[in-house]
This record gives C-alpha cells, sequence and structure tokens, in this order.
C-alpha cells in the first residue's frame, strides 16, 4: 500500500517550535518532490514549502520564509518541516504530499497524507 505519513504536530505557545516528519510506506521518496501544505479551518488549503527529489531546490510561502526549513533524507525516506518562530495564524492541519513531476503550487500532487494537527496557542 502507497502511503504517506505525518507525524509531530502537537500543541505549542507562540514563539515555539516543532518538527514535522513525512514518511513514506510502499515507494521510495527519492524520485518525489514533497511539498508540505496547511489547512486552517474556514480557509482553502495552502501550499507551505517544498523540496525538490535532490534536495537541492526549495520553496517557501512568504507567510513561513525564514521561519520554517524543510529537509530530507533521502537514506530514510523521510522529510521533514521544522517550524520555528510559530504564530497562532500557523494554527492548521498540515500534509505532506509526493509528486513524481516536480515542486507545484497548483498542480495535482501523486500522493497525500492523512495530516497532522498544529496548534499555536497560549
Amino acid at each position: 500500500q502507497l502511503q504517506l505519513v505525518e507525524s509531530g504536530g502537537g500543541l505549542v505557545q507562540p514563539g515555539g517550535s516543532l518538527r514535522l516528519s513525512c514518511a513514506a510506506s510502499g515507494f521510495t521518496l527519492n524520485d518525489y518532490a514533497i511539498g508540505w501544505f496547511r489547512q486552517a479551518p474556514g480557509k482553502e488549503r495552502e501550499g507551505v514549502s517544498c523540496i525538490s527529489s535532490s534536495g537541492g531546490s526549495t520553496y517557501y510561502a512568504s507567510s513561513v520564509k525564514g521561519r520554517f526549513t524543510i529537509s530530507r533524507d533521502n537514506a530514510k525516506n523521510m522529510v521533514y518541516l521544522r517550524m520555528n518562530s510559530l504564530k497562532p495564524e500557523d494554527t492548521a492541519v498540515y500534509y505532506c504530499a509526493a509528486r513524481i513531476a516536480g515542486c507545484s503550487w497548483l498542480n495535482p500532487y501523486d500522493f497525500w497524507g492523512q495530516g497532522t494537527q498544529v496548534t499555536v496557542s497560549s
């Protein structure tokens, strides 16, 4: 079964940090660009960050640039999203997704995870 599984979400105070992980099973992440997306209640899903299959290119939404860092460890079949200086407006369900054709904010992704909740609140 081909799937992505996110982990690492939780409740954190404003200014705090979390690291999200995205693990693949049933396929190898090495050939895929991996994107992180988020969806807050009542809002549309938005792209947060993306990393190319080699890890050589990374992309960030302007709202998270300088605070979030995406990375990957192809040997472990894992992708990470380090989130620092978290704000209440970062509260959302975060999803990772894999795309064979490379990073994209708008085009369809091939596989999606189930999501992990991130709540930033005091």
